[in-house]
């Protein structure tokens, strides 16, 4: 009997890259991980990667979740290449003519979109207008509603939101472009230069004190974002979020944070805030709702 076709996925991360094939959705039946290093060399890995998980199976299609800032507006000459970016020889890289096979169909989104389309459709976020939140090296978010992922000229940037100021904090932020937006004052390497330790390493002391400091940050920009678009779910990933308590301080801030308007969702006490279902997979598996699209079965 011939094998069912598969959908292949890839994560492209700054630091790692997953590559998955499923042939049903959600259930990844096989696997690749690889550093994120040369740009020519780790394609050509990618490629290789796609090649031994497809092993004797037609491919449907192949979905993209990279890193960026990367372009996405389809009438654009740089469609699929990341655009300027601080990670060492991958500014102009197109990634999607450099990983996918001629003739296959393919989606890219970013590394964020990705994880929040996953969450939406199998996961934490089912059903809602929701955003995704990881916080690790960087800050990104996505939106989403009834007609998919929120884009246009751009993808999402609500790292970059300017928040007000915990009280006690003095840290000037590490933003290199805006000092102390969210991502700024909140993001990994921020509670690395405040405390001289990364994120998972924290005594008891310092992890109560990082716990506050992003709690607040979160909560701040979450509440200025749900005054734009009033979702009703945050699901916040990454690193920096497997800090225990997370997620209970960052909700209990944003209730008091809205101080009782607007009236609904806040008034039940804010967007219901929560860890992706998917944990570190809800991106790869985000690549793979993007392969399927492509192939044509959604």
């Amino acid at each position: 009997m011939q094998a069912p076709p598969v959908d292949l996925g890839v994560e492209l991360g700054g630091t790692k890259i997953v590559v998955a094939s499923s042939s049903d959705g959600a259930d990844i039946d096989g696997r690749v991980q690889l550093r994120t290093e040369d740009p020519v060399e780790t394609l050509k890995a990618v490629r290789a990667a796609l090649d031994e998980l497809a092993a004797e199976r037609s491919v449907r299609g192949v979905g993209i979740a990279s890193f960026g800032p990367i372009d996405l507006r389809r009438s654009s000459e740089q469609f699929g290449t990341i655009i300027k970016t601080p990670k060492p020889g991958w500014s102009g890289v197109d990634v999607v003519n450099g990983i996918v096979p001629e003739g296959v169909p393919a989606r890219v989104d970013t590394d964020v979109a990705a994880a929040l389309i996953a969450e939406h459709r199998w996961g934490a976020a089912r059903g809602d207008t929701a955003a995704y939140f990881t916080v690790g090296t960087g800050i990104g978010a996505a939106v989403v509603g009834e007609r998919g992922v929120v884009s246009g000229a751009n993808h999402s940037e609500i790292g970059h939101i300017r928040v007000p100021r915990h009280p006690d904090d003095a840290f000037p932020g590490r933003c290199p472009y805006h000092r102390d937006c969210l991502e700024g004052m909140a993001c990994g390497p921020a509670i690395h230069d405040r405390f001289g330790v990364p994120a998972d390493a924290l005594d008891d002391d310092q992890r109560k004190k990082a716990v506050d400091l992003v709690a607040w940050y979160l909560a701040q920009g979450i509440a200025a974002m749900a005054c734009v678009v009033p979702v009703e779910t945050v699901v916040i990933g990454g690193g920096v979020a497997k800090l225990p308590g997370v997620h209970a301080a960052t909700a209990e801030r944003l209730s008091e944070i809205a101080a009782g308007y607007p009236p609904v969702p806040f008034a039940e006490g804010g967007p219901s805030v929560v860890p992706p279902a998917f944990g570190d997979d809800a991106g790869v598996l985000g690549a793979i709702v993007l392969a399927r699209q492509a192939g044509g079965v959604g």
